[in-house]
C-alpha cells in the first residue's frame, strides 16, 4: 500500500498552537508520528544574564500567560529557598488561592478548545462564558486579568479584604453551578464519546515510562501531583489527585473536568484557613548557589533550575514546562488512529508550545 507524508501544523484551523507534526499515512490511518520544535523563541531565560534577580519575575510570567502566576511563583519559591527566607503564612495562603484560580481558567479554556477540536461550537462558548467570571475575579483582585503579578520574592504584592472575599466566594458558587450544568453534555453526550472514548490510549505502564506529567499522567491511573509536595500551603488543606484509569482522551477530560471542582473546593479551605499577617518579608541581599523549584501547573509539574553567584543578576535560569514532558506520549497515541483524531489527541494533552519554546 502507497504510504503518503503529510505536514499536521504549525498552522491548523483546529489548533491554537504552532505546533508541527509530520504524520506517514497508510489510506487515513496513522504508521508514525514525528513532532518538530522551533516556530517559537524569545530568548527568555537569556535575559536572565541582562535583567535582574528581581526583574525576572516579570519576564517568567511571560513564559506563558494562562498559568504566569504558577510560573512566577515557582522561581520566587525558588530564590526564597536559596536566600533562606520564609514566606509568612498569610502569603502562602494567597499563592493557594491564585494559583488554584488559574488552574480554574486554565481548564476551562481548555476544555472550549477541546470542544472546538470536534466541532462542539456550542460548547467552546460556554465554556469560555464561565471562564470569564474567573478573571474578571483576577482582575478585581490583582488589576489584571491574565498575567496577574502578585508574587514577590518573600511573599505577595496585593491581598484580599472581606468584601473581596465574600465576593469571591459568591462568584466561585456561581462558576461551579454553571460548570455542574454542562456535566451531562461532557461526560454522556454522544458526540463527546463518540470522538473520545478509546482514543490515544496510554496505559499506566506507557504513562510511567514516558514520564508524562499532570492530567495526561492521572488520566492513566498514576497519582502523583506536585501539590503533594507541600508547597505553598498546600500542606495546610486537605488534597489529594484526581485520577482516573481508563487512560484515553475522555479520562484526561473528566481529570480537567473534576479538576475544577476541586481547585474551587481547595480555594474555600484555603480562605477559611487563612491567617491574618504580613504580605511578604524584606529581601536583604543577592542569591548565592543553586536550587531547584517545583509546582503543579494546569498542565503538570513545571520546575526551574536556578543558578547564582551572589550578584544581582543571575548566572542560569533553566525551565522545564509540562509540555516538553508530555508531547512524547503523542508518539505512542498517535500510530494506529485516524487523520480525523488528530485534533482531538493533540488537544488531549493540552499543548502550550510558547510555553515549550521560550
Amino acid at each position: 500500500m502507497t504510504k503518503t507524508i503529510i505536514p499536521f501544523g504549525p498552522q491548523h484551523p483546529v489548533l491554537p498552537e504552532p505546533v508541527h507534526l509530520q504524520l506517514t499515512l497508510q489510506d487515513e490511518v496513522i504508521t508514525e508520528a514525528i513532532p518538530a520544535f522551533g516556530y517559537v523563541h524569545r530568548g527568555l531565560e537569556k535575559l536572565a544574564e541582562i535583567r535582574d534577580f528581581q526583574q525576572m519575575i516579570y519576564v517568567v510570567e511571560r513564559i506563558c500567560g494562562i498559568c504566569s502566576m504558577i510560573h512566577a511563583m515557582c522561581y520566587c519559591q525558588g530564590l526564597e529557598e536559596m536566600m533562606g527566607i520564609d514566606v509568612p503564612p498569610r502569603a502562602r495562603f494567597l499563592r493557594v488561592i491564585w494559583s488554584e484560580l488559574h488552574r480554574i481558567h486554565s481548564h476551562l479554556l481548555w476544555m472550549g478548545l477541546f470542544a472546538d477540536s470536534f466541532g462542539f461550537e456550542s460548547l467552546f462558548m460556554q465554556c469560555w462564558k464561565i471562564r470569564e467570571k474567573i478573571l474578571d475575579i483576577d482582575e478585581a483582585t490583582t488589576g489584571n486579568r491574565v498575567v496577574i503579578s502578585v508574587n514577590v520574592i518573600g511573599g505577595v504584592r496585593k491581598d484580599l479584604n472581606a468584601e473581596q472575599i465574600h465576593w469571591i466566594l459568591s462568584e466561585l458558587k456561581d462558576v461551579e453551578k454553571e460548570t455542574l450544568r454542562l456535566e451531562t453534555t461532557i461526560m454522556t453526550d454522544y458526540t463527546v464519546k463518540k470522538r473520545t472514548v478509546g482514543k490515544g490510549v496510554l496505559t499506566r505502564q506507557q504513562a510511567y515510562e514516558l514520564g508524562l506529567v499532570g492530567p495526561v499522567l492521572r488520566a492513566s491511573g498514576i497519582a502523583q501531583d506536585s501539590r503533594m509536595l507541600g508547597y505553598a500551603a498546600f500542606n495546610e488543606i486537605d488534597f489529594a489527585p484526581v485520577v482516573e484509569t481508563d487512560g484515553d482522551c475522555y479520562a484526561r477530560c473528566k481529570v480537567r473536568f473534576r479538576e475544577i471542582f476541586q481547585s474551587i473546593d481547595l480555594i474555600r479551605q484555603a480562605i477559611a484557613k487563612m491567617p491574618d499577617g504580613e504580605l511578604a518579608v524584606k529581601v536583604k541581599g543577592r542569591p548565592e548557589g543553586e536550587v531547584v523549584s517545583r509546582v503543579e501547573q494546569p498542565r503538570g509539574e513545571v520546575f526551574y533550575y536556578i543558578k547564582a553567584n551572589g550578584k544581582k543578576n543571575l548566572e542560569r535560569v533553566r525551565v522545564r514546562t509540562p509540555t516538553f514532558a508530555n508531547v512524547p506520549a503523542l508518539l505512542a497515541m498517535l500510530p494506529g488512529m485516524w487523520l480525523s483524531d488528530v485534533p482531538v489527541i493533540v488537544l488531549s494533552i493540552d499543548p502550550c508550545i510558547s510555553c515549550t519554546e521560550r
